[in-house]
């Protein structure tokens, strides 16, 4: 992972641990999680660590995150579905940040079988739409988790039918910034839906050109989601 704003691979962990927290807390802060869900962060190849497993809102300053290998039974107290983490950053080395949460409108649209068209700017980052797991139930066992991973592909995020989203990010910043900007997609594509009226769908082109990293856009976003944070 390379150098950002956001810090860099081999970091002391306490300052992973901050990080973490400060993610989590800026999910439940709003609205885009509440008593469930998870979110973390690649350490090395091997390891990632783990938010504490509470309300990812309630965490505090000073509550520590757990290390779980990646490959490897999950640790004692760690939720079970934290496997699909394990199979993400096991096939995306690229990936440096994983959020599983549940985004209210994401999940409406995911009840009618379906996910957010790039309608607007926030909506490209997942073009053509993000992928939908069709399958209500939890992960709580290793195939299904690996068979989620292989689903989710190279996209940023996959939906699951009812049952919220897992998102992916370079860093954990950048995964919390995907679960606003998918909010958002939801947002606007049920608006649409409420209407009427058919929408203009961004082009491929106008997609890929518009989902641009330039320009402290994540930082910003990061920066907008984590004001007032304890630990800011």
């Amino acid at each position: 992972m390379a150098e950002t704003e956001f810090g860099v691979q081999g970091e002391p962990i306490e300052r992973t641990q901050i990080r973490v927290r400060k993610a989590a807390r800026a999910l439940g802060r709003h609205g885009l999680g509440h008593a469930y869900g998870h979110i973390s962060a690649r350490l090395d190849a091997d390891s990632f660590l783990v938010c504490v497993a509470k309300p990812m809102g309630n965490i505090a300053p000073g509550e520590d995150g757990v290390v779980v290998p990646v490959d490897g039974p999950l640790p004692d107290g760690v939720l079970g579905e934290v496997r699909c983490h394990q199979q993400i950053y096991r096939r995306r080395p690229e990936v440096g940040g994983i959020c599983r949460t549940f985004l209210r409108d994401v999940m409406t649209l995911s009840t009618m079988g379906l996910t957010p068209r790039p309608l607007h700017g926030f909506a490209s980052y997942f073009a053509p739409r993000p992928p939908l797991w069709d399958d209500p139930l939890l992960l709580r066992n290793d195939e299904a988790a690996s068979r989620l991973a292989d689903q989710l592909g190279d996209s940023r995020a996959i939906v699951m039918r009812g049952n919220g989203v897992v998102l992916t990010g370079a860093t954990v910043e950048e995964s919390i910034v995907m679960a606003f900007y998918l909010e958002e997609a939801a947002k606007t594509e049920l608006a649409v839906m409420a209407a009427g009226i058919e929408p203009v769908v961004l082009t491929p082109e106008q997609a890929e050109a518009r989902a641009v990293s330039s320009g402290r856009i994540y930082e910003r976003m990061w920066d907008y989601l984590t004001h007032g944070d304890p630990e800011i």
